[in-house]
């Protein structure tokens, strides 16, 4: 699946939402496969899941559209 979405691009649309966060994303196959490690104060007293669901949230239609796989890792700062 060839697309026009960058790793700039995730990080921009997670930034948006959680602008004080800090937000690392790379590629780890193809141009799809994407790899995201998101620190943010926000998620403190969160489930993992929880906060896995704000960040796709943020990210909107591309995790169904753009983004083939996403391996994701959250913490609080």
């Amino acid at each position: 699946m060839a697309t026009d979405i960058t790793p700039d691009h995730l990080r921009e649309l997670v930034l948006a939402q959680l602008p004080d966060a800090q937000v690392n994303v790379g590629l780890f196959s193809g141009d799809d496969h994407f790899e995201m490690e998101v620190v943010w104060s926000g998620f403190s007293g969160k489930s993992r899941v929880a906060q896995h669901q704000i960040v796709y949230a943020a990210l909107g239609d591309n995790m169904r559209q753009a983004v083939h796989a996403l391996a994701l890792k959250t913490r609080a700062e």
